[in-house]
């Protein structure tokens, strides 16, 4: 019995045949021109997805060319026929600067507002959030647009996927998901991933339309989407998508296809998309040996004439001032001045006030996080927002952190900003990888910037343990890409928090939830900000520099006011990325003597880089070695007792009369 793809051809016209043809030759030529090159040591490494150039193909034919596709590593195909010159293709698999990458990445890993098309990272599942945060801007747009994402069989197990489409779901998102079942997660077989028989089965667990669609077959998934994508644009949903395929090759060169057994690899040789698809065409006299021909030599022109454009560009040559400007998207610090009326406020309503304001000023802005819509959030940040600014812009969300954080990043792409609250910092955590893997490198990688604030409330103090009470802030301090700001302060609170909003990048964005009803303070009532990246100094002295942020700050002021002998200068940080190296250092010049005091422990904190810097550039004004103070090194305890022998609080006084009489 053959195998062979039955072709039904649904009206399509003939050019539109052709066309499909040709755009599946294209990337098919292209990667046996690659497959060349890589035995020749041209380029380092080949994802291939011969066999599966139907889907990419079909799919993007039948979207709009402003509607985002997001392909993976075998979707050649979605580049081809979104027309990106080669010459750029085959410069990014170089690594020169024609490329989208500048070449900081490879292959596939990058992207291009240009053509509409979002790249993956190698972490597969946060592509499925974004393309949750693309649907979003495009409902809140009312712009009748969709947005496709790929992933793989493998893909399909992984949390994220999960997370994406139970919000989409719940949302009613614009979202194709379309998963490329292959049989094999590298060498894994589907029988070893996922214990059911189709993929498409999984949609209604999430309340989701879904549809298995031949993969090999070219005018079955131009129908099926073009007819699909149209109900999408009238009536938006997300649509699950299984296309049954096989890749003829390793999952990539290097790994072989030894573990495929020879009968599977006959059975979908003769279902191959190309050669299936071109002898239907030709037995309806649709496509004749000379227009195969045309179209052969046409392509092979255009590939070895981008191809020599691509070999005789320079090699990058590195800049060092390039490569560190790039890692943020340049912003100019706007400057709006605190107004001298001021109203005595609480730490916890002048960040309120702040979001409030960000969200009167920037009409797009979206807050979005767990019950923080008619609930206000646990801590009552957002009480009453919703009444002023209504659920489609203050949106809560299910228990799915790297999904919110990738939909956030989605936002962004689609030029929205986003304000995400995790419900306490710890749980950032389940968001850890769209945060250091996705936020932080996207500008560096491919220029899309991140317009994200994620707001963190963190600390001890008040009986929370373990996994409610961390100050986690050195998990983002190492990561280059993203901003840390830690105030302490209400009047700093709120001019951080809307200089943060303001800020294009991604900034972590630390509250200490013991100070939310703690401490008060006088704050300007206008919209106003203060710059990120600026030190206070809070007090001056001349024996000592003590330097500090969040909570501690406070242990520090009560030990001064307790011990008036002490002339110390205390410098609150206020951000942590960027540092204020300047301050710190002009202080420690001054003084000669240096404490840092930190709530997180001891090890690994960025006390311990302060330290490091300090010593680095000011070693010849020191007097005493620099000490660090710090918590335990264990995880912070629940009972008050316990908790209170944790915290540095209880060594500050000692470590500091330590330091004096060194």
């Amino acid at each position: 019995m053959s195998n062979k793809i039955k072709f039904i051809t649904n009206s399509i016209p003939k050019e539109q045949l052709l066309s499909l043809y040709r755009n599946m030759l294209k990337p098919r030529m292209i990667e046996e021109k690659m497959l060349i090159l890589l035995r020749q040591g041209k380029i380092s490494k080949w994802f291939s997805g011969i066999g599966q150039e139907a889907i990419s193909v079909g799919l993007t034919a039948a979207l709009y060319d402003d509607e985002y596709i997001l392909p993976m590593h075998r979707n050649l195909g979605v580049f081809t026929t979104r027309n990106i010159p080669l010459y750029r293709l085959f410069s990014q698999w170089q690594g020169k600067m024609n490329g989208f990458t500048k070449g900081r990445d490879r292959s596939f890993h990058f992207g291009t507002q240009e053509y509409s098309i979002v790249g993956m990272i190698s972490h597969l599942g946060p592509q499925l959030g974004i393309a949750d945060g693309i649907a979003l801007g495009n409902l809140l747009k009312k712009n009748r647009k969709i947005c496709a994402v790929f992933t793989g069989e493998g893909g399909t197990s992984e949390g994220d996927f999960h997370e994406a489409l139970n919000i989409a779901s719940v949302w009613s998102l614009p979202v194709l998901f379309c998963v490329e079942n292959n049989g094999y997660g590298l060498s894994t077989p589907s029988s070893e991933q996922f214990n059911c028989e189709n993929i498409a089965d999984k949609g209604i667990g999430y309340g989701m339309e879904s549809f298995i669609i031949d993969g090999n077959n070219i005018l079955e998934v131009y129908a099926k989407v073009t007819e699909i994508a149209e109900s999408i644009r009238k009536k938006p949903r997300p649509i699950l998508l299984e296309f049954k395929t096989f890749r003829m090759r390793g999952h990539e060169e290097a790994s072989g296809t030894k573990y495929v057994p020879q009968e599977t690899l006959d059975f979908w040789a003769e279902k191959d998309p190309l050669e299936n698809f071109k002898e239907f065409i030709k037995e309806e006299n649709i496509l004749t040996d000379a227009i195969e021909t045309a179209y052969k030599n046409e392509i092979t022109l255009e590939i070895n004439e981008h191809l020599e454009k691509a070999y005789n560009e320079e090699k990058i040559v590195p800049d060092l001032e390039t490569e560190l400007k790039d890692v943020f998207k340049e912003h100019l610090f706007e400057e709006i001045k605190p107004a001298a009326e001021k109203k005595n406020i609480r730490f916890v309503d002048a960040i309120s006030q702040g979001l409030f304001q960000s969200m009167e000023k920037h009409d797009d802005l979206i807050i979005m996080g767990q019950d923080v819509a008619a609930y206000g959030g646990v801590f009552k940040i957002t009480d009453g927002f919703v009444e002023k600014f209504g659920k489609e812009r203050v949106r809560n969300t299910p228990i799915c952190e790297s999904a919110i954080v990738a939909a956030a990043y989605g936002l962004s792409v689609n030029g929205i900003k986003a304000v995400v609250e995790m419900q306490f910092a710890d749980f950032v955590s389940s968001g850890f990888n769209p945060v250091v893997n996705l936020l932080a490198k996207s500008h560096y990688r491919w220029q899309q910037n991140a317009d994200i604030v994620i707001r963190m409330p963190c600390g001890a103090g008040v009986g929370a343990g373990p996994f409610h009470s961390q100050t986690n802030e050195a998990w983002f301090t190492k990561t280059p890409g993203l901003k840390v700001v830690y105030p302490v302060f209400p009047q700093d609170a709120k001019g951080l928090l809307i200089a943060a909003i303001n800020d294009p990048n991604p900034v972590l964005f630390f509250e200490h939830k013991a100070l939310y009803r703690a401490v008060y303070n006088d704050v300007s009532e206008n919209y106003f900000t203060t710059e990120i990246g600026k030190a206070a100094l809070l007090k001056e002295g001349s024996d000592v520099t003590i330097i500090s942020y969040g909570a501690p700050i406070h242990w520090v002021l009560e030990c001064l006011e307790n011990n008036t002998s002490i002339s110390a200068d205390v410098i609150d940080l206020r951000t942590l990325q960027p540092l204020d190296t300047e301050t710190i250092y002009t202080s420690v010049r001054k003084t000669g003597k240096v404490i840092i005091v930190q709530e997180d422990s001891l090890f690994g904190g960025i006390a311990s880089d302060i330290s490091a810097l300090v010593n680095e550039n000011c070693f010849e004004y020191l007097d005493a070695p620099v000490k660090r103070v710090a918590s335990l090194e264990t995880p912070i305890p629940f009972e008050p007792n316990l908790e209170k022998q944790y915290l540095g609080k209880n060594r500050l006084e000692k470590a500091i009369k330590e330091l004096l009489n060194y």
